[in-house]
């Protein structure tokens, strides 16, 4: 992670950015290496998906020595490049994947603890990214993604569309891997999905969620009539609080968030229009205001390219109403440009 006192230099002369960009080499900027950064690079690195892996970071001797461990990795994994890089790197990238913030901590509460500190490192890293007329997309990680994907976008000046957080997507998978665990059922034969906040507010879609194409709540009652509604709040929980647990357990979380945001960067360097619950400023005609949280969105190469519609129980919007007035109070303490 960056210290929010120290500015990010280039650790090495970048290649010429006109150059790259008429080769179009599927690109990915990393920026902020530590342990989320680097693991992310790492599970790039072995999906194959990326041409060009940049990492951009304030400490020339960890991403020197980041880029030298992954060169070592290469030859069993995928022909990739892998450079030290710096913000002019950022132009030409396809995917812009930031993790800066401040540091995870065992005893921390709750998503939005660090706030203030994650909100000043990020301005200082989206103010030099803008700077480079970026074409590609930004995806954020940083805590609270939420709040941190809204700040992300205004203090960029890019289109709303290509500047997403990482959002509930983790939560979303462990949400259907609970599922799967509890009823025998392999993860890829459940769909579910989490939405709105990345933290304590957030929305398991309970009434949508299916298993085999089986509504999840009938699949439920057929087998377990009398403690079902139990059994999937008890999972929700569960799926909610796992990434406190690990904290709690380890100190830090990264191969889960890692994974999740190279498969967004995937989505974006193949065009893919898969869809994710990330981060995005909502559509005006969902009525939630001005606020990031998690919706289905399509992905491709430009970022969002449409949000789906949600199909919500009373239950469900209501408590996404809450979750996106929680957000907003929080967005209301930043400040943008006007």
């Amino acid at each position: 992670m960056l210290e929010a006192t120290t500015p990010l230099v280039s650790i090495e002369a970048a290649e010429n950015t006109e150059q790259r960009l008429a080769h179009r080499l599927p690109s990915v900027a990393i920026v902020g290496p530590g342990l989320v950064g680097a693991t992310t690079a790492y599970a790039l690195l072995m999906s194959g998906a990326a041409a060009e892996i940049v990492l951009i970071g304030r400490d020339r001797n960890r991403v020197d020595g980041e880029v030298k461990d992954l060169r070592d990795a290469a030859l069993y994994s995928h022909p990739t490049r892998i450079v030290a890089g710096g913000f002019a790197d950022c132009a030409s990238a396809n995917a812009i994947i930031v993790t800066v913030g401040a540091s995870q901590q065992r005893d921390k509460i709750s998503r939005l603890d660090d706030l203030k500190i994650s909100a000043a490192m990020l301005k200082e890293v989206m103010t030099e990214i803008a700077a480079q007329q970026p074409k590609g997309v930004v995806v954020i990680a940083s805590n609270p993604v939420d709040v941190l994907t809204y700040a992300a976008w205004k203090w960029s000046g890019l289109p709303a569309g290509r500047v997403i957080g990482s959002g509930t997507i983790l939560d979303s998978s462990r949400f259907r891997r609970r599922l799967g665990e509890r009823y025998g059922i392999a993860t890829e034969n459940v769909h579910a999905y989490v939405v709105g906040e990345h933290g304590d507010s957030q929305v398991p879609l309970l009434s949508s969620a299916r298993i085999g194409g089986i509504p999840l709540e009938e699949f439920c009652q057929e087998r377990y009539p009398s403690v079902c509604k139990e059994t999937l709040r008890g999972i929700a929980d569960s799926a909610r609080n796992g990434g406190q647990d690990i904290l709690r357990a380890k100190g830090a979380t990264n191969y889960g968030i890692s994974a999740a945001l190279t498969r967004i960067a995937t989505a974006i360097l193949r065009d893919e229009q898969a869809v994710f619950t990330v981060s995005t400023v909502v559509p005006e005609t969902m009525d939630l205001g001005q606020v990031s949280l998690s919706v289905l969105a399509v992905i491709g190469r430009e970022g969002v390219h449409r949000v789906l519609p949600l199909r919500l129980s009373e239950e469900e919007d209501q408590a996404l109403r809450r979750s996106a007035h929680i957000l907003k109070g929080h967005i209301s303490s930043l400040e943008f440009p006007s």
